[in-house]
């Protein structure tokens, strides 16, 4: 079994009754500490100053929008981005010494956090095949490097391009671009892993795959439902449009398992209120859900508001498909079912139909803690049904509100990184580029780590992210990667999946966001995409953290012109040198972006069209949004056993850790820890401190561990647990994932806790 690091207890963990029970003050102060502590405080003000503003750089954090620019606070960045731009502004350096300090063997022991504070990473690194080291290796031989590697493969479809959501639009237009030249569709992404359930529910039932929302929508609304997401830990200044719907009138229904700070108050910065320490109350109605029991209370509201004739029926008439069938379905239903299911009352399910049926503005956020069930697709569609139902759609303050985790993980998508793009973009390419791309779907990420572990793959290239740390079943995840004939990490820092590496691989540094970029000899800008369809662009103004690192941009286009060459006649060169080139290429390929290069040069950009927001209009092959029809599935789980939901602390974006506190959970100094509740550990014999091991066992009979977290008693739904990644990945068997999209589960493992053996 694969060693992993700090699988011993953490002696210096504390935990605490949590402080506040509101989000915001106390961890922006902390994360301003932690910036200046990194960065000094000059880098520190010029960087947070220019955050998220016109002229700036965009936050490589949450995709949460920008406000319009007249509306713009000088300081605008939560906590989470003046600690991403802390850790990509690091003014500690990793270079050749640290290699030559450091073996494979050595920086295996070692945790994610203390990886990312060793510094920047500041030239390129290769692995030797049966080397214990890397070394240096200059740029133009790491590409001929890439490049014998790719045309040395039988098959284009035996490499993998990977891409995180902090690419920009160019680099992944660019990116793909390369990949189907090259000749395979093998472009999975971080969106496999988070909002891909989303992309499938919502282009089935509306036609497009994206949310139908605006931040004045939000602003708006009288009635704001937060699914499964947690804003204060994860999208901290979505908090700031909560407030500002609060002050308008708005209700707030917030449903998941725990009873987060975030969901339930707001102290904001920026105001005296919050100096004061005065929070804005934001959840009017708490619905403590078990795990998965979503799809259950979507089909309970649907079937309240058909008995109270919550319907719009002229938008049903002329706008949908599938009533008929839908109201059928839920004209009676199994309410013990669903009490089980959920967890909940019945007259908790009837005050939020109650609130619905009164609303006639409703957005429905919702987020990981949604798309990562078995049946999180039709979870979706439930959703969506609702919505529909009342004729939430393409109205001013309602819609839906799908809250993405990454910066650019929509733009990515957008600009055609996807397993599975549809003909019509192929076609544009083709027509665009002279050549035929290839028309076979590719892997996406659990596809990918097959494809490697059964030796269908053999180069891997990830364009940012921590892909090892990432994905599930982190015992073959390793085993994968580390049996790929060559590993390409386009990396800022180290992290776990330069360590479980190829035969052969390199480390690629890139420039941040934050950095200036002057490739080509000119002041270059990118774009990105925000979770509301938004595109803008981004400049970096501060000092590279080395000479020696290149953009994404160049990167990726020194990769291919050393592996294509001039095949099809694509100027990878200019490219590198005038992202305006790669603009006006986007502008006639990607729908939607018609004078790309004119209009994001706009202050604040320009918003992609979205026809069901637009015009009511839905792009399914009926011509009409969807109603679904879903069996209710409640998984069943074995006596004795618990669900797991891994989740992030307050000192963690994805995979990249911070620090190792969790101040509104009350967790201070480690991370290995399970959130339980105290009926089930009344029920199973245990008692909060105790140290316990986490076991998984799946229907492929592999038993999966976890070991030493320590029992924390939380509010949480009996029956249901939590605990962090990445510590947690090596529970969520590979190939259990979501219905029709097959994200990872990692919001449903069924575990049981084992006292560890005594001598």
């Amino acid at each position: 079994m694969t060693t992993y690091p700090d699988t011993t207890p953490e002696p210096d963990l504390e935990v605490t009754p949590p402080k506040t029970k509101a989000a915001g003050l106390p961890a922006v102060a902390k994360s301003l500490g932690m910036a200046v502590t990194q960065m000094g405080v000059g880098r520190t003000a010029r960087n947070l100053l220019r955050l998220n503003q016109v002229e700036g750089f965009d936050c490589m954090s949450c995709a949460w929008p920008d406000p319009d620019p007249k509306h713009r606070h000088t300081a605008e960045f939560c906590e989470n981005g003046a600690k991403a731009v802390a850790w990509e502004g690091d003014t500690r350096r990793i270079g050749p010494e640290f290699f030559a300090e450091h073996s494979l063997d050595d920086l295996g022991t070692r945790t994610e956090y203390w990886m990312g504070q060793q510094g920047r990473l500041t030239e390129p690194m290769v692995r030797r095949p049966g080397s214990t080291h890397y070394e240096p290796i200059s740029w133009d031989s790491a590409f001929a490097l890439v490049a014998e590697h790719l045309n040395g493969l039988a098959s284009p479809d035996e490499a993998l391009f990977y891409t995180s959501g902090r690419a920009s639009n160019e680099s992944a237009f660019v990116y793909q671009l390369f990949a189907r030249a090259y000749g395979t569709n093998n472009l999975p992404d971080c969106s496999n892993m988070c909002h891909e359930s989303t992309s499938v529910g919502l282009a089935d039932t509306i036609g497009i795959g994206k949310g139908s929302v605006s931040l004045d929508d939000i602003h708006e609304a009288d009635l704001i439902v937060i699914s499964g997401q947690n804003p204060g830990t994860n999208h901290p200044r979505m908090l700031s449009a909560l407030e500002i719907a609060k002050h308008n009138g708005a209700k707030i229904i917030a449903v998941n398992p725990l009873r987060e700070a975030g969901l339930l108050g707001f102290m904001n910065p920026q105001k005296p209120r919050g100096l004061a320490g005065r929070p804005t109350d934001l959840a009017d109605h708490f619905l403590q859900i078990r795990s998965d029991g979503d799809l259950a209370l979507w089909q309970a509201l649907g079937h309240l508001l058909l008995r109270r004739g919550a319907v719009d029926r002229e938008f049903i008439s002329e706008h949908t498909v599938g009533f008929t069938a839908y109201a059928e379905h839920l004209k009676e239903i199994d309410r013990d079912e669903v009490l089980a299911a959920t967890g909940l009352t019945w007259a908790e399910i009837e005050k939020t139909a109650d609130m619905f049926a009164s609303a006639t503005k409703i957005v429905n956020c919702w987020a990981m803690g949604i798309t990562q069930h078995r049946n999180a697709v039709a979870t979706i569609k439930e959703m969506v049904n609702v919505a529909l139902l009342q004729g939430m759609i393409g109205k001013p303050g309602a819609g839906l509100c799908p809250v993405r985790g990454h910066s650019n993980v929509q733009g990515d998508r957008t600009m055609g990184i996807w397993e599975r793009s549809p003909d019509e973009f192929l076609d544009a390419v083709r027509d665009e580029f002279g050549f035929e791309p290839p028309r076979e779907h590719g892997f996406d990420a659990v596809r990918a780590v097959r494809a490697l572990r059964d030796g269908k793959a053999k180069v891997f290239v990830g364009l940012g992210g921590n892909f090892v740390a990432a994905m599930p079943d982190t015992e073959v995840t390793e085993a994968a990667l580390s049996g790929a004939e060559l590993t390409v990490q386009i990396s800022t820092k180290l992290n776990r999946s330069h360590v479980v590496c190829g035969n052969t691989a390199l480390i690629l540094p890139t420039l941040g966001r934050t950095e200036r970029d002057e490739s080509g000899g000119r002041t270059q800008r990118v774009t990105v995409e925000d979770s509301m369809s938004a595109v803008h662009a981004s400049r970096g103004r501060t000092e590279p953290a080395s000479d020696q690192l290149r953009s994404e941009v160049g990167i990726l286009c020194g990769i291919a012109d050393a592996t294509l060459g001039d095949r099809y006649g694509i100027p990878w060169r200019g490219f590198a040198g005038d992202y305006d080139l790669i603009r006006d290429r986007i502008a006639r390929v990607v729908p939607g972006c018609d004078d790309y290069t004119e209009k994001v040069r706009r202050k604040g950009g320009f918003t992609l069209p979205h026809p069901p927001r637009d015009s009511r209009t839905f792009p399914t092959r009926h011509g009409k949004a969807v109603f679904s029809v879903s069996p209710l599935a409640a998984v069943q789980v074995p006596d004795g056993h618990l669900v797991l939901q891994t989740l992030r602390s307050h000192d963690q974006f994805n995979t990249t850790i911070y620090g190792l506190d969790d101040r509104y959970r009350g967790i201070h100094h480690g991370r290995r820890v399970v959130f339980i509740g105290a009926a089930d550990l009344a029920e199973l014999g245990f008692a909060e401190g105790e140290t316990v091991h986490l076991v998984s066992e799946w229907a492929d009979g592999v038993t999966r561990r976890a070991e030493d977290f320590r029992l924390v008693e939380y509010s949480t739904p009996k029956g249901c647990i939590a605990a962090y990644y990445p510590e947690t990945n090596p529970l969520i068997p590979l190939d259990s994932t979501a219905l029709e999209s097959n994200t990872p589960t990692s919001k449903w493992v069924v575990v049981r806790l084992e006292r560890p053996a005594t001598n």
